[in-house]
């Protein structure tokens, strides 16, 4: 009887011991699937990120060319309404369109290379583009007053300045939303010149209802009006963009 006792203690310590032996194997496994799912989630995200001057270059380009899309648009509408009309009001809004769209590309670039100081030099060229804008505008203004000449078809004149005015307007908030969100001081400046050009767009329209009234002279007169406010439009962004490079 004593041996039974003792066989069968011996074998329940011994079932214990397996039973403890294969809880410790299932532990161990558990672990390791732990581990492993932790491993396999962290590699995953590590893979998932992408760059936040990646994300802002896409943005900022995004919005760029956008904008170049709706200006260039418009400045080739209102080209055709200048060679039909010959106002110079519209002349001097064509121009600064023009030289609107074209500050895009030294926008691009500074966006694709992901540089905050090509971005400051992007600004630059963009303050002497409007800059050389309001030097062309003011030359043909002062010429039409010397050597006056009437427009021609005041209605779709009219439309040109409409279509300026729509054109830049759509301009201005995809580039200051863009670069208040991007927090870059040269698309700022380039959306609120974009937004004074709209109002200068309106100009042409007040030429061709003041022609239509007789006053010819009003076309060459706005002409220079609309070239003091570029001039004030390249000072206010010369100040942003300057700004800027101070911060």
């Amino acid at each position: 009887m004593a041996d039974l006792l003792t066989r069968d203690d011996h074998g329940r310590e011994h079932g214990e011991h397996g039973h403890g032996h294969a809880h410790g194997e299932h532990g161990h496994g558990h672990a390791h699937d732990d581990h492993g799912h932790d491993h396999s989630h962290g590699h995953g995200h590590s893979h998932g990120l992408v760059h936040e001057s990646i994300k802002r270059s896409r943005e900022g380009l995004r919005a760029v060319g956008l904008a170049l899309v709706v200006l260039g648009a418009t400045a080739v509408f209102q080209l055709i309404i200048f060679v039909a009309s010959g106002s110079v009001a519209l002349l001097a809004d064509l121009i600064h369109n023009f030289g609107d769209a074209a500050t895009a590309i030294p926008l691009a670039i500074a966006f694709a290379l992901r540089s905050a100081r090509a971005e400051r030099w992007a600004g630059l060229a963009v303050v002497l583009a409007i800059f050389v804008s309001a030097c062309v505008a003011g030359y043909e203004a002062v010429e039409r007053l010397l050597n006056p000449h009437q427009p021609e078809h005041l209605q779709a004149l009219a439309l040109a300045g409409v279509a300026g005015f729509a054109g830049n307007w759509w301009a201005a908030l995809i580039r200051t939303r863009a670069g208040r969100r991007l927090d870059s001081p040269a698309l700022i400046a380039d959306g609120a010149h974009a937004r004074a050009d709209a109002y200068v767009s309106l100009a042409v329209v007040a030429s061709a209802l003041a022609i239509a009234a007789g006053a010819d002279i009003a076309d060459p007169l706005i002409g220079l009006g609309i070239t003091l406010v570029i001039l004030k439009i390249t000072l206010d962004s010369w100040k942003t963009v300057r700004g800027s490079g101070h911060a």
